[in-house]
């Protein structure tokens, strides 16, 4: 297993037209809702989380959007699925400032 890293040099995520995507790697069935920080996978740079909802009937998803949501400190309606709504490797969309945005995942993962 990979460790995640503070000190990779590419961000999880892409400025948008009217936010930010978010390229995440998701475990489900954990012990807890938590962000464990950014990996080097294949496909590219992602945010590692776990969350404590099953992969069913779309519960993992929702512990997604509500464990970013808190995590970046924005309203859960900001926070969407993109791609990836059966599968670990998933693409959340953010809404708003997208500098603002970035700037802040930034913080959050050490790279400020």
């Amino acid at each position: 297993m990979t460790k995640p890293s503070a000190s990779l040099g590419g961000l999880p995520a892409r400025a948008a037209n009217g936010g930010i995507v978010i390229h995440l790697r998701v475990t489900p069935k954990a012990l807890a809702d938590e962000v464990l920080g950014v990996e080097e996978r294949e496909e590219g740079t992602v945010l590692k989380v776990k969350v404590r909802a099953v992969p069913d009937k779309g519960e993992a998803n929702t512990g997604v959007v509500a464990l970013v949501a808190r995590w970046l400190e924005v309203p859960k309606a900001m926070v969407k699925v993109l791609t990836g709504a059966k599968s670990r490797s998933k693409q959340v969309f953010v809404a708003g400032d997208p500098p603002a945005l970035m700037a802040r995942l930034t913080v959050m993962i050490g790279r400020e």
